[in-house]
């Protein structure tokens, strides 16, 4: 379905235009979930909010994506949206076998805790904290399980046959029952936190190779963009997809912006990003954090909420890590407020829904408040003219607790 929406509104002036470029968190899924998200969750919000929205194929070529067209207060507003995708990285990296995946959980942990940056995290928030022990604990809960029935088998077939045979036994079961639990990580996704986590820490916090690689890619992605005939360049970076976009602006503008460029905005959702940037090795994140935050070529809102336990909800980044400078801009942090911005009925809905919860910022809300995903990637105002004023959260934590500071 498209709207009907002229080159000139009722209003006089051009549709307004606009350029997304959305990077994902670490998730091994194809990009198009995020487009049957965007459809369905955008046809919501019109329809609580009152305006107009239809999407349709993209019609450029390049990285998958959509097209949004949007009608607001009387004002029509296209937008071209890609999906900047890292998801086979990912794939390749959750492509471990149960005894790798164990050695993680031990090189992980001793990251966390061997560097002092466990401790000082659990200062910040207990819900991000909580998500990253539930897979250590969890994973260490399978492998008792599967030591203790195994033993038990063992121990019954040595008494009543021979002690080769109880060994046998004993092995079958725990290697079948660690292959069973894992076959049912889509319901607990044990295995699927402990490979994000193990995937930040495995340099200390420093960007894979082939990370940087695609990063580079994703940053030539967003020149283009800006030298686009557009009104403004928008970049989404959400949950460990922050800090990559945080890296990536930084290069940019540090190389150069086009001298007649459309506005930039940075919008990071539910950021994780002390889990890195508390890290030794976390040196070039660190950097980029305080060079983008002083930076008046970007506008940068940063969107958290204390319901999301997956995020480092209302933490600036930029000062909970110790390398906010003088003249610091950005980013300006609010809250999504979910107890207030959804019903009490959809609350007790999700409240307890985690992941769900951890992508609510992407979804609809029945009681929105000046937070409107839609809105904001396809309505008709820039990200610095919809939050122009708008005063940061009360609740934001600040206090510099990170030990690592040093920058690369």
């Amino acid at each position: 379905m498209r709207l009907d929406i002229p080159d000139h509104t009722d209003h006089g002036p051009d549709a307004f235009r606009r350029r997304v470029l959305y990077i994902p968190g670490y998730d091994p899924f194809p990009p198009r979930r995020y487009r049957e998200l965007y459809r369905k969750e955008g046809a919501a919000q019109a329809a609580i909010s009152g305006y107009q929205i239809a999407i349709a194929a993209k019609a450029a070529a390049g990285p998958y994506g959509w097209r949004a067209e949007t009608r607001i207060g009387g004002r029509a507003a296209v937008a071209e949206i890609d999906v900047l995708v890292w998801s086979d990285i990912v794939r390749a990296s959750m492509a471990q076998g149960i005894l790798a995946t164990y050695l993680q959980l031990l090189r992980t942990a001793w990251a966390y805790i061997g560097s002092g940056a466990l401790f000082r995290l659990m200062r910040l928030r207990k819900g991000p904290m909580i998500a990253a022990l539930y897979p250590i604990v969890f994973l260490l809960l399978q492998l008792l399980a599967a030591l203790l029935v195994g033993g038990y088998l063992a121990a019954l077939a040595a008494d009543h046959f021979h002690w080769l045979a109880g060994a046998a036994l004993g092995t079958a079961t725990v290697v079948a029952l660690l292959l069973w639990f894992r076959s049912q990580d889509h319901r607990v996704f044990a295995y699927y936190l402990m490979h994000d986590y193990a995937y930040s820490a495995q340099a200390k916090g420093a960007n894979p190779p082939a990370l940087e690689v695609r990063m580079a890619e994703f940053g030539a992605a967003i020149h283009a963009a800006l030298n686009s005939d557009v009104d403004e360049v928008l970049v989404i970076g959400h949950s460990s997809g922050a800090h990559l976009a945080v890296s990536i602006l930084a290069d940019l503008i540090r190389a150069g912006l086009p001298a007649d460029r459309p506005a930039l905005g940075f919008l990071s959702l539910g950021q994780v990003v002390p889990m890195v940037s508390f890290l030794p090795g976390a040196t070039r994140l660190r950097a980029d954090l305080g060079y983008l935050s002083a930076r008046d070529e970007i506008t940068w809102i940063d969107v958290t909420a204390p319901g999301d336990g997956c995020a480092f909800a209302l933490c600036d980044p930029v000062s909970v890590t110790g390398v906010a400078p003088e003249g610091k801009l950005w980013p300006l942090v609010i809250s999504a407020a979910f107890t207030l911005t959804l019903s009490a009925e959809r609350w007790r809905a999700l409240r307890w829904r985690f992941f769900r919860l951890h992508f609510q910022y992407l979804c609809a809300f029945d009681r929105p408040g000046d937070y409107d995903y839609f809105q904001i990637t396809a309505g008709p105002v820039t990200l610095a003219d919809r939050f122009r004023g708008r005063s940061p959260s009360k609740s934001r934590i600040e206090a510099p607790v990170n030990r690592w500071r040093g920058v690369s």
